[in-house]
């Protein structure tokens, strides 16, 4: 009696065919749904990042008075030599809050300068400025597999990390298309003085919780942005670690729809964007996080930046 498993026959090449097909559709329909799990689950990781940064500023200013600042140019004008030149930011300042007091004890952003312009180090603080913090950047970006590079912007061939967060300087700017003038007094430029929460010269200001009118729920903090687009993203300097809202939200093409070059083109890339799909994440002064749209309307992202511009503002 013959075995009845033998008489079995192969798949035929159009049996195989549509086993491979419905493989390949079923691959098809998973894959996207994979892929938005993952990025949901990243997205929760920098919404994180960003209240936890929200947070380590109300604790800085619970001990000393005042949110967290920038010293840009604290010394003063002297491009060529600026012996006290202390340009810190306001990311280096909370490093207590977040765990890296240490770092900020190397760092003795008190005493020492970082870097200026044309690139030298002052001290020890080359080697300590290429540490790489995770907690400053989004895992939806690749900017934490980098590290660190040398075309940040006032820096270049200095080896310095990179940071996806920065904080909100405000709604004004002065040059490049989107151009929005200030109130403020001092000139509102929206680089040494701004009308948001932080600029690069905001030490002058002694900025305090008290002094955002607008409601601590309707104002912008910190916010996202991508190095590899704008070379101002690098958690210790203070111009590497502001932008603006006049720009709106993931904007980096040129008119003609070429990009735009990280470095040379600032004033049209100064601003805040994300790998997120759709939008951005920002953190707000309350220490709540919410996603901002890219759809948003400009003048309410605007207003969403200003701490005392009186505005009434619906989120988009």
């Amino acid at each position: 009696m013959r075995n009845s498993c033998s008489l079995r026959g192969a798949f035929t090449l159009v049996e195989l065919l549509v086993v491979i097909a419905i493989i390949g559709v079923l691959v098809a329909l998973l894959l996207p749904a994979v892929q938005s799990a993952r990025e949901a689950a990243r997205r929760m990781q920098c919404s994180n990042h960003l209240k936890q940064l929200g947070i380590a500023a109300h604790n800085f200013h619970d001990v000393e008075n005042r949110l967290p600042y920038n010293t840009q140019n604290e010394g003063g004008w002297d491009w060529n030599y600026q012996k006290n030149w202390r340009s810190w930011s306001c990311l280096a300042r909370v490093l207590p809050y977040v765990e890296q007091g240490n770092l900020k004890e190397q760092l003795q952003i008190n005493n020492q300068t970082d870097t200026d312009t044309s690139g030298n180090t002052f001290g020890q603080n080359q080697a300590i400025l290429t540490t790489t913090i995770k907690f400053f950047f989004c895992p939806s970006d690749t900017a934490l597999q980098k590290k660190t590079d040398l075309i940040r912007a006032n820096l270049q061939t200095v080896p310095i990390t990179l940071s996806n967060y920065k904080g909100v300087n405000g709604s004004n700017w002065c040059w490049g298309t989107f151009t929005n003038p200030g109130t403020t007094s001092p000139a509102c430029d929206g680089l040494l003085n701004g009308n948001g929460v932080f600029f690069r010269r905001d030490f002058q200001k002694k900025q305090r919780l008290a002094l955002i009118t607008d409601g601590t729920s309707n104002t912008f903090m910190f916010g996202e942005d991508i190095p590899s687009i704008n070379a101002h993203c690098t958690w210790p300097y203070a111009n590497g670690s502001g932008g603006t809202t006049a720009i709106p939200p993931n904007w980096n093409k040129n008119p003609n729809g070429s990009l735009y070059d990280p470095y040379n083109d600032w004033p049209q890339l100064y601003s805040f964007r994300s790998r997120h799909p759709a939008g951005l994440q920002f953190a707000f002064v309350d220490g709540s996080v919410r996603f901002i749209k890219n759809a948003i309307a400009s003048q309410t992202y605007r207003d969403l930046s200003t701490i005392d511009g009186g505005e009434t503002t619906t989120e988009q």
